[in-house]
């Protein structure tokens, strides 16, 4: 009872206050940043990153499920490939739409418990940091859980306080597509599950059904990915727990810090922001900003800002003490999606007129985000040209895909390159400048491709390595590789004449007899 009138009391107080008026401001702001990390990086990129072309070699087909990940990222990235091809800028757009949406979710739990303007604020902060901006255009699997962890805390909190069985049940929708997007989404259900437990709402019976109507639907989305799990082995999970392993707790402890570390620089941004706020308002002080004006933290519920706390911070803090008990390894970017909460954190030191407050944080965050977009693509793509980095941002997919596609019509004629076996950077790279009919053949096996059939070499494929890329080649294409009946190894630079040359050990094998007498041709 007490935490509904707390809440009844938040609502009288935001009572008519405009929100209609900002949600064009907030999808202005959210497709601006978009569009110009998605175009920066298009325009500077000659390739797009690692786990971004992994995702349009995957998007080849809908599968339940693959060797590394479950299957959700690749669901979004098929459809869109459905609809703009294989451009090497798709990555880059896949990861900012995950960002903005992820963004627009959370503005949407701001205004349940603070007044819209000071929800955009902290909306614009955590925007600025790396993994809404920078990293927020690298599409993998914990840029795309962004949108869900920022949805489902939403979902959460309107379900807790306003008790409507509808936001239970998308909740369990929401929560299922986000474990089907990275297994880690049991770290915030955790944090959702301590939350509970200290606000006692297990005690309530409306909870209880509601939580029963969640894990329902949670069931059902995840139903067939369980499936698929169980008919192959559980292969994802073996893969996510030999990625955890660290070597002992003396290197397990080197991870940590070099986490904590790097989670301080990945949130710099942000906190820059907000220092120049301060430092503004210093300068030329907002009116109502004096002592005597009420903080915005202030004016949160004590059951929002133990809302705020034990589900922003429970994420980082029990990753941190796990890892630290059991000697596991940690990876910098595996803290992506533990803190969408941190804007609000910001808000409890500040004060005064929230329009004049609100311009401000626009001004600045702007500002922050066309300094590091145009700084980013910069660096990654005239400087590392010229200083012939061997970066990922200048490899030259499309003249090597050309190359050796003039190589393939000259040894077999008539049959167009279909099938490219070799490891996902390189095959992909000469894949998604074949169109849409050419398919990479991962290391030459079928587990790791299912979107191949069950004669993949029908109709011939060319096999690739190279040592420059990716060191050592899997010894299941290497033997693939040796078995082509045709071989040679073509050179070309990486970028400029400082750069490295890539070493593109290739073979051919023709088309058999399979294919030329039945039209055999790949799904």
């Amino acid at each position: 009872m007490e935490t509904h009138i707390l809440h009844l009391q938040g609502s009288q107080r935001r009572a008519g206050e405009p929100a209609a008026g900002l949600e064009l401001q907030v999808v202005l702001y959210l497709a601006g940043m978009a569009l110009l990390w998605t175009l920066l990086c298009g325009i500077s990129h000659r390739a797009p990153d690692l786990d971004g072309l992994e995702e349009l070699v995957w998007a080849s087909s809908l599968e339940l499920g693959y060797t590394k990940h479950p299957p959700a990222p690749s669901w979004l990235m098929y459809f869109l490939t459905r609809i703009f091809g294989r451009p090497v800028w798709l990555p880059f757009f896949a990861g900012q739409l995950m960002s903005a949406l992820a963004l627009w979710f959370l503005w949407r739990l701001g205004r349940e418990f603070t007044t819209p303007r000071k929800a955009f604020m902290a909306m614009m902060l955590v925007s600025v940091s790396i993994y809404f901006s920078l990293r927020g255009t690298i599409y993998n699997h914990n840029t795309a859980q962004l949108w869900s962890v920022a949805a489902s805390t939403w979902l959460l909190y309107r379900a807790l306080k306003h008790q409507r069985l509808s936001s239970w049940a998308w909740l369990g929708v929401v929560s299922g597509l986000s474990i089907q997007t990275k297994y880690s989404a049991v770290i915030q259900f955790t944090a959702f599950f301590l939350f509970m437990l200290r606000q006692g709402s297990f005690r309530d019976a409306r909870n209880l059904k509601g939580l029963a109507l969640a894990l329902l639907t949670f069931a059902v989305t995840i139903s067939p990915h369980l499936y698929w799990l169980a008919s192959n082995a559980f292969m994802p999970l073996r893969y996510a727990d030999n990625s955890l392993e660290a070597g002992g707790h003396l290197q397990a402890l080197g991870h940590l810090l070099s986490f904590a570390l790097d989670q301080l620089a990945r949130l710099s941004p942000m906190l820059v922001a907000w220092l120049a706020w301060h430092a503004w308002n210093k300068r030329r002080p907002v009116a109502g900003a004096g002592t005597a004006a009420m903080r915005y933290g202030a004016q949160f519920t004590e059951w929002d800002r133990s809302f705020l706390l034990w589900i922003g911070l429970a994420p980082v803090l029990s990753t941190m003490l796990v890892s630290a008990v059991l000697g596991t390894r940690l990876v910098a970017s595996w803290g992506t999606t533990f803190f969408v909460l941190y804007g609000f954190y910001l808000l409890w030191w500040m004060r005064g007129d929230e329009r004049v407050n609100l311009r401000r944080i626009a001004v600045l965050c702007i500002a922050l985000h066309v300094l590091m977009a145009v700084s980013y693509a910069l660096a990654r793509g005239p400087l590392a040209w010229h200083t012939g980095r061997d970066s990922r941002s200048t490899f030259p997919g499309a003249v090597i895909s050309q190359q050796l596609n003039d190589i393939w019509q000259r040894h077999v004629p008539g049959h167009p390159l279909t099938l490219v076996a070799s490891d996902t950077w390189l095959g992909g790279n000469i894949a998604i400048h074949r169109g849409p009919e050419a398919q990479v053949f991962i290391n030459g096996k079928p587990e790791e491709s299912p979107w191949l059939d069950e004669a993949p070499l029908a109709c011939g494929a060319l096999v690739v390595y190279s040592l420059e890329t990716r060191g050592e080649p899997d010894p299941v294409l290497k033997a693939l590789h040796a078995s082509a009946t045709i071989q040679g190894r073509l050179d070309i630079p990486w970028s400029s004449e400082k750069s490295p040359l890539i070493d593109l050990n290739w073979g051919i094998i023709p088309p058999g007899e399979r294919c030329a007498a039945k039209g055999h041709a790949r799904r």
